[in-house]
């Protein structure tokens, strides 16, 4: 069973999510919140798999409770899942910089959240559907190159090679296509390149493969 706890100041929308998580029976709302202290209140007592994070919040808001959550050693094993609207496309971004698996648009289909949910409580990040490609292009091109030294001086010309595949959201499968390895090997870089520039997970590396401009808005 996957434990979640929803974080959202809308208690229409919380009931909302609520109803549509629980449907298939594998996963189960064990806290809600309507406020980002609140919420990490309710994570430090309830230790969940997966937390929904809306953004915009009284008291303390999506990115300051994910920055929390993610800094807590004892709360390693959640993750969190942001829930956005389009125009907080800049917040999202900070979110997976400071350590959120993914996010979600607040109009998602029942079936898409449910499979979002899973992937996240999986251990890995939701960087597949398109319009998360294009939410990174459009925020990146916002934002300066910050070329970081790791990827030139660790990382290997296939490692920077793979991690560019990872910006542009390729899967593993797709990955090993492009580049004609096997999804082993590809899986075996991804965790490579986790370990040798030390970030979180997948969504991470996709930032860091645009702010070093490894990959940049439509290329």
């Amino acid at each position: 069973m996957i434990r979640i706890v929803l974080v959202d100041d809308q208690e229409m929308v919380r009931t909302g999510l609520r109803t549509l998580a629980e449907n298939d029976g594998d996963i189960t709302v064990v806290a809600e919140a309507g406020t980002g202290r609140s919420g990490l209140s309710a994570v430090r007592q309830f230790f969940p798999d997966v937390v929904l994070m809306d953004v915009r919040m009284p008291d303390m808001d999506g990115l300051k409770a994910t920055e929390q959550i993610v800094a807590d050693e004892s709360l390693h094993q959640v993750r969190i899942l942001i829930l956005s609207t389009f125009d907080e496309d800049e917040h999202v971004f900070e979110a997976i910089r400071i350590g959120a698996a993914g996010y979600l648009l607040k109009d998602v289909t029942p079936a898409d959240l449910r499979n979002a949910i899973r992937t996240i409580a999986a251990g890995d990040s939701l960087l597949s559907p398109s319009i998360t490609r294009k939410v990174m292009q459009s925020v990146a091109a916002t934002r300066p190159v910050r070329t970081d030294p790791r990827v030139w001086e660790v990382l290997t010309e296939r490692e920077r090679e793979v991690l560019i595949q990872i910006g542009r959201g390729l899967s593993n499968e797709e990955i090993a296509s492009s580049l004609f390895i096997s999804p082993a090997t590809a899986r075996t870089y991804v965790s490579r390149l986790l370990a040798k520039l030390n970030v979180r997970d997948r969504a991470q590396l996709v930032v860091l493969a645009y702010e070093s401009g490894l990959v940049t808005p439509g290329g």
